[in-house]
């Protein structure tokens, strides 16, 4: 087996010119003359995707596994999955590991807490060969990834789980992604593999909305182009230099109604399938994620041939296998010979001792800021959303918000659904017994961004604006996004209305908003930056920077013992 990796890929342009290089001495060289007999290369791809640091195996739910006929298994772990890829090798002669993006970021504290560095040594010593980037890679901006990809410490936080850090040693794919003042490639757009001399080329990307999916100050100098378009383009560009077996990585998926490891179930229209069955007859199979959903699907591609369209569960769960089969002498996948499937990654084999050694210095460096006690809850607080779309935690937050910001005049405050990430326990302890202590390890998981709160002056109509914006049309298809009010803001919206005037008898404080009158509402950076596509924050004046929103929301447990759930009925529906 051999690897095309070089010290080139750390930098976008030298992956491509390197790349490109290898690939034209295979079509000066040609392989073997038409009067040879055909000969065929088994290759097994194996793709984890929406990782999210977590390298230890996930509790609950988010542990579990169903299977087609409904019964379910425990899965997951990074020891675990190292077994399993392993197992999954040893099977075959050719294997690449590739990943379809979100492998770091809104990780849980043991990762995240050392800005996702033992998730990438996780996945450098299991052997990732190549990975998408997906919207969370840029959770902290576009420096930030760069920094995960090419090494060196933390420029604020210095290392703190090694003495040093030496990067991704696999190249993290962009094709989509560009510079936005001049439209060079910001990421490498692809890689090759060869295996037994036959060149197979990965097109990696994220989906295109991620401008909307995380902070925008930390990307503004880039550009999320059509994942088509660019899948294409370097599709066109891959065969014209020889590579003729392709694979696209793609963070986009679709939603499932149900179903198991194999099945596939996903809810008509999905943006992952259009990708799948538009994107150029050229590439041979699809690994997608995002979604956090599992299926596997065959579609058809413009030519109107087969190709395989995979996802596997999210947080380490299952692997998706695709064993290809590739003529040796047109270095074409066999198309009729792929087969695929979402291996789950039980806990019934051996835990790897070096993946486990990793994870074991995590918890130890992590676990005395992770156990510490921040404050006590009366019950669970759920971030389930009611009909109206709101819920109790995410009021919680929004009020621990405001609390934070007073000092900047801050008379409300609204928080995002997305960054709310996890239930607030009162049975938090392993043995599930009630005890009400929240860790900052659990109010991590909560809100896990570290996004910095920012108090803006709106004026009344601006502030109308955004809550409007919460009804959105996205790529044909209407979208809700409903933001979680702090006390004191009360407002009905109507499902039947148009979007643009769903909002109505909006109150703050006991007195009408006035359309003409300024108000200072805090809101996090994401939203602050036009994140989820609230641009009429954007327009706000007079930005007053606050703390971390963690650090708020802790110093409000803090500050109330026992809280309890806030009670809905801010936000109302009309018909």
């Amino acid at each position: 087996m051999t690897s095309f990796r070089r010290t080139a890929q750390r930098s976008a342009a030298l992956a491509v010119t390197a790349a490109a290089a290898l690939a034209v001495t295979l079509v000066q060289n040609p392989a073997q003359a038409d009067n040879k007999p055909t000969r065929t290369v088994d290759v097994r791809l194996i793709g984890i995707n929406d990782l999210h640091g977590n390298i230890e195996p996930p509790t609950g739910s988010s542990g579990r596994v169903t299977l087609s006929d409904g019964t379910q298994v425990e899965a997951g772990g990074a020891a675990y999955n190292a077994t399993h890829i392993k197992n999954l090798q040893a099977e075959v002669r050719n294997s690449v590991v590739v990943g379809q993006g979100d492998l770091i970021g809104a990780s849980p504290i043991v990762s995240a807490l050392f800005h996702d560095e033992p998730t990438i040594e996780v996945l450098n010593q299991v052997g990732m060969d190549t990975s998408a980037a997906g919207n969370h890679e840029f959770d902290e901006g576009y420096q930030e990834l760069l920094r995960m990809q090419r090494g060196g410490c933390h420029p604020t936080d210095g290392c703190q789980f090694r003495d040093s850090y030496q990067g991704a040693h696999f190249p993290i794919l962009g094709a989509n992604v560009t510079k936005a003042d001049n439209g060079l490639p910001a990421l490498p757009p692809f890689w090759v593999e060869f295996r037994d001399g036959v060149p197979i080329g990965f097109i990696g990307m994220p989906l295109k909305d991620v401008p909307i999916l995380v902070d925008p100050n930390g990307i503004k100098e880039l550009r999320f182009d059509d994942e088509v378009a660019a899948a294409n383009r370097y599709a066109d560009l891959l065969n014209w230099l020889g590579v003729k077996s392709i694979v696209l990585l793609i963070h986009q998926g679709d939603n499932t109604a149900g179903g198991g490891p194999d099945d596939c179930r996903t809810v008509a229209g999905g943006p992952g399938r259009k990708i799948a069955e538009q994107v150029s007859p050229k590439i041979d199979a699809v690994f997608s994620g995002h979604s956090h959903q599992h299926y596997n699907c065959t579609v058809t591609d413009p030519a109107g041939n087969p190709r395989p369209f995979i996802e596997g569960l999210a947080f380490g769960r299952e692997l998706s296998v695709v064993d290809l089969k590739i003529d040796k002498r047109t270095r074409e996948v066999v198309r009729s010979a792929t087969v695929a499937r979402n291996h789950v990654v039980t806990k019934n084999v051996t835990p790897d001792a070096g993946i486990q050694s990793i994870i074991d210095l995590a918890k130890s460096k992590s676990g005395p800021i992770a156990n510490r006690q921040v404050g006590t809850i009366a019950q669970d607080i759920p971030r389930a959303q009611n009909a109206a779309g709101e819920s109790p935690l995410g009021n919680l937050i929004a009020d621990s918000q405001l609390a934070a910001t007073t000092g900047n005049g801050a008379v409300l405050a609204l928080m995002n659904p997305g960054g709310v990430r996890a239930d607030l326990t009162y049975a938090s302890s392993p043995a599930g017994e009630g005890d009400g202590v929240v860790t900052y390890g659990e109010a991590f998981t909560v809100q896990p961004f570290g996004n910095i709160l920012q108090t803006v002056t709106l004026t009344g109509v601006q502030l109308k604006e955004a809550l409007e914006q919460q009804w959105q049309v996205v790529n044909g298809q209407q979208r809700q996004i409903v933001l979680q009010p702090s006390s004191g803001l009360t407002y009905s919206w109507s499902a039947s209305a148009p979007i643009g005037s769903k909002v109505s008898n909006i109150v703050l404080n006991g007195a009408p908003l006035d359309p003409g009158a300024t108000y200072r509402v805090t809101i996090n950076s994401f939203l602050q930056g036009g994140g989820d596509g609230f641009s009429a924050f954007t327009g706000g004046t007079e930005i007053t920077g606050g703390g971390i929103d963690l650090d708020g929301f802790t110093a409000y447990l803090t500050a109330h013992p026992n809280t309890a759930p806030p009670a809905l009925g801010r936000i109302t529906t009309t018909p």
